[in-house]
């Protein structure tokens, strides 16, 4: 029989706030060079190695290597869902300039969840899922409706062609900054990268923060009746 599962050392290598910093914006996602995650957390590239190497033996990221580079990524979507977990308990981080104010609204605005859309936009797209039935609700996870699977195909989502697996088809993510709920698992990353491949959305360089493009703007609204512009203004007067 196993032992019961050290948490203590996981929580011990999340609690420092250079490799915290780190973990939150691999959130977003994407693979990224260690100069890339120094610059990030503040910390010289050799100390920045060093904290990577110790979440690499934890099993809380992983490497790979690129000629002369290496790159960095979360482990796994069920390390992705910790951290923000974690985040929905954690108190704020004070603002104390303008550019973390404008990081702070468009983080809110919509961001990347690992591989789903979140924020704002995220909380928005599932709310007119649900409204129109193209989602129900069912214990922590979202059930998908025949209308909902023929919603999707319309816009290039094929319900027949997401992998099944181990993780949730759609779950039930609390969404840190809206305190609500946004569609995550195979379904939510299905729907995020259509986006992408429509170019309706755009990720900043070594950032969580997501852009709605113009075509994203006319599609939301077109497909979901969502309003861009309405939730940017309600974003810049947060």
């Amino acid at each position: 029989m196993d032992a019961a599962p050290n948490i203590s050392e996981v929580a011990a290598l999340i609690a420092d706030p250079s490799r915290g910093t780190m973990l939150t914006t691999l959130l977003g996602g994407q693979t990224l060079l260690a100069s890339e995650l120094a610059r990030t957390a503040g910390v010289t590239p050799q100390t920045a190695s060093a904290h990577l190497a110790k979440m690499v033996d934890g099993g809380l990221i992983l490497s790979e290597s690129h000629g002369r580079n290496r790159y960095f990524r979360l482990a796994s979507p069920e390390v992705a869902h910790v951290l923000e977990a974690l985040s929905i308990v954690a108190k704020p981080t004070k603002v104390r300039s303008l550019r973390q104010s404008k990081q702070t609204r468009a983080l809110h605005f919509a961001r990347t969840c690992y591989d789903h859309l979140a924020g704002e936009v995220g909380v928005a797209l599932t709310s007119k899922m649900l409204e129109f039935e193209w989602l129900m609700s069912e214990g922590k996870n979202f059930a998908i409706t025949d209308r909902g699977a023929d919603g999707l195909l319309a816009i290039g989502v094929d319900m027949r062609r997401i992998p099944t697996g181990r993780r949730a088809l759609a779950r039930q993510c609390l969404d840190w900054s809206e305190r609500r709920y946004h569609v995550a698992g195979l379904l939510g990353a299905a729907i995020t990268n259509r986006f992408f491949e429509l170019g309706w959305i755009g990720q900043k360089a070594s950032t969580r923060a997501i852009e709605v493009t113009k075509a994203g703007a006319q599609g939301l609204s077109k497909n979901f009746d969502i309003r861009v512009d309405a939730l940017k203004s309600q974003s810049e007067t947060m």
